[in-house]
Parts: C-alpha cells; sequence; structure tokens
C-alpha cells in the first residue's frame, strides 16, 4: 500500500520565514499565544494561512503529555436528543483550542469498553460519558491510566465521580404535578427499558412518586414500553388510543410525545381536548407543534458547556475534583397540549 508522504508540507521554519520572526516565536504562538504581542501575532497567523501551515499536534502531545482531544460518548446521536448538548460541548472545547471525538453505543452499554479503549489508544486528555450506568471494565481502564472522566445529563448529590447535569427525578415530577393538578386519574406512562438508562429510571419514580402521594393507583397496563424513536411511539399509541385511551400521556422525553402527538392526529383524536400530553427535554421542534407541546426543559447548552470546562480544569491541573457535583437548574414549560379535565 503507498503511503502519501507530508514531504513538502509547510513547517514553523517556514511560516517564521514569512512572517520575519524565529521559529521559536512561531511555537510560542502556538502554545502560548498570550505571551506573543499583538502585531507578531498578527503576522505569524497571516503566514500560516497563507502557507496553509497545519499545526502537528501528536508532537506536542509527545513533548508536553496531552493530545488536545477530548472524548464524548452517548448513546445515540440519531435524534434531537443529544444534539444540544454535543454541540455546546465542542464549541467550548473549540474556544479553547481543543477538539472533540465522539461515538454512540445505541444503548448498549457492553460497547462502551471497546468504544474506550479506541478513545484511549488516541491518547485523549478527558472523557465525557451520559449518565451514571456503566459497567467497571471501562472505569477501571480510564482509571489505571489517570484519565479524567465526568459523568453528564444525569444529576445524584451522591455521585462518586464528577457529574454536571439536571435532576432527572425532579423532571418526572414535574410532569407529573402538573398533570394531577389538572385532575387527569386515567394516565398512560411512555417509558423505555430503564434497567441501564439511570436517565429514565429517575424520571419515572419522580412521576410515579407523584401518584403515590395524590392516592392514585396506576394499573400496570399503563405502563407502556416504548424506545426513543418517534414512529415506535406513533404506533404504540394508536394502539392504546383505538383500544382504551387514557386522557393523558407522560412521556419519558420530546421524542416519545412527539409520536404519542402523531398518533391521535392521525386517529382524529383531539390534543388536548380529549388527550393531554407532556414530555421532558424541549428538544427543537416541540415548541412548534400543533399543538405546541409542554415539557420540561433540560439545559443541554449549559451542561455541554459546563462539562468541557470541567473536563479542561482536571486535565490542566491533574487534580480531579472528586467533590464536583452541580446540577443545572431545571425549567417547566407550559404550552398548549395539556389542559384541565372537564
Amino acid at each position: 500500500m503507498r503511503v502519501r508522504s507530508r514531504k513538502g508540507a509547510p513547517g514553523i521554519i517556514e511560516v517564521a520565514k514569512l512572517a520575519g520572526v524565529s521559529p521559536a516565536t512561531v511555537s510560542r504562538f502556538y502554545n502560548s499565544p498570550e505571551i506573543v504581542k499583538g502585531p507578531t501575532r498578527n503576522r505569524v497567523e497571516k503566514a500560516a494561512a497563507d502557507l496553509g501551515y497545519i499545526r502537528d499536534r501528536m508532537a506536542g502531545t509527545l513533548h508536553h503529555g496531552f493530545s488536545g482531544t477530548f472524548g464524548l460518548i452517548v448513546p445515540t446521536i440519531d435524534n434531537a436528543i443529544f444534539a444540544e448538548l454535543i454541540e455546546a460541548f465542542s464549541a467550548r472545547l473549540q474556544e479553547k483550542d481543543r477538539t472533540m471525538l465522539i461515538a454512540a453505543h445505541g444503548y448498549e452499554l457492553a460497547m462502551e469498553t471497546a468504544i474506550v479503549r479506541s478513545l484511549l489508544e488516541r491518547r485523549i486528555d478527558g472523557i465525557a460519558l451520559i449518565g451514571f450506568d456503566h459497567e467497571a471494565v471501562p472505569f477501571n481502564m480510564l482509571a489505571q491510566r489517570d484519565v479524567p472522566v465526568i459523568s453528564v445529563w444525569n444529576y445524584h448529590e451522591d455521585s462518586k465521580i464528577p457529574c454536571v447535569g439536571a435532576d432527572n427525578y425532579e423532571a418526572g415530577r414535574l410532569v407529573a404535578q402538573h398533570i394531577v393538578k389538572l385532575g387527569h386519574k386515567d394516565i398512560a406512562f411512555v417509558f423505555p427499558e430503564t434497567q441501564s438508562n439511570d436517565r429514565a429510571r429517575d424520571r419515572l419514580k419522580g412521576a410515579l412518586d407523584v401518584t403515590l402521594e395524590n392516592n392514585l393507583n396506576i394499573p400496570k397496563h399503563r405502563l407502556l414500553s416504548c424506545f426513543y424513536d418517534v414512529g415506535a411511539a406513533k404506533r404504540m399509541a394508536k394502539s392504546v388510543l383505538s383500544e382504551n385511551p387514557p386522557t393523558a400521556f407522560i412521556c419519558c422525553n420530546d421524542i416519545i410525545a412527539h409520536g404519542v402527538l402523531y398518533a391521535c392526529q392521525n386517529l382524529g383524536i383531539k390534543v388536548p381536548e380529549d388527550v393531554s400530553i407532556v414530555g421532558i427535554g424541549d428538544f427543537g421542534g416541540s415548541e412548534h407543534l400543533e399543538p405546541a407541546l409542554t415539557t420540561v426543559r433540560l439545559p443541554a447548552n449549559r451542561i455541554g458547556t459546563k462539562a468541557a470546562d470541567t473536563l479542561l480544569l482536571m486535565s490542566e491541573t491533574g487534580m480531579p475534583p472528586k467533590q464536583f457535583v452541580e446540577s443545572i437548574e431545571l425549567e417547566f414549560i407550559k404550552r398548549a397540549s395539556t389542559k384541565k379535565l372537564d
């Protein structure tokens, strides 16, 4: 196999010559730009752009022990669930002249070991994982190499590792309290399997605790299982609505809620006159549905930004903040998809 040669690619010597500075100044510009004066900085920047110079970060890695790359492993990139989080995490790293490698395990936690191993082979400086449900092997691999790790998206006060996220138990309580206050008693709960999904598990527990506190009996046939997929949610909801419709649906997230709403529209069932629907997440498009979806806004942008800042701090100081546990406040958004039961 023929390997492409890098011979002829401009280096710092060529940049220095064109900018009229020393190679050491060019190196300082990339490693500690704050100590290079403005006019000199501008000349180096222009020379690098004119030459098409690309910095060799791996050379810096060998010298300083850092790659400038951080990993983010999410369950899925197939829908809007984690889109805003990914964008915010990546944008913050870019602001700090770092980059991101992203991988998804499709809600199969067993895949994380191979993904973490692959990221470690690329000498990542830190890694962010979604939630708290993970197998032990990836954590052991990271600990053995002293690679910082942070949990994002969920928040537990007693978390054993640094975490930045929202209180998903509280999110479940907020939507259930809203539905119960509207007078609904025949409520369908539409959630994915929660055995390996702490976020969904916390939301379901929060919602069910509200019904217990209000002496509402939720029969087993009202606890519905559905993957995070609009089509699957629509099919499931059509079946339920055709046979024995509830007066309200509490959905684990907006993806499922969208599917339930489309099922109602397909069957000619009016929302919220006949059925009230709530979601969690406030994903893109939820406010533009007809009717607009009542939901809980998860502060994905703030979570992603704060997670990146925390990983950078952990990586640069070498002293992971073991007690760093931060909850980002939720916001209940009342829109048009719910109404008081007549």
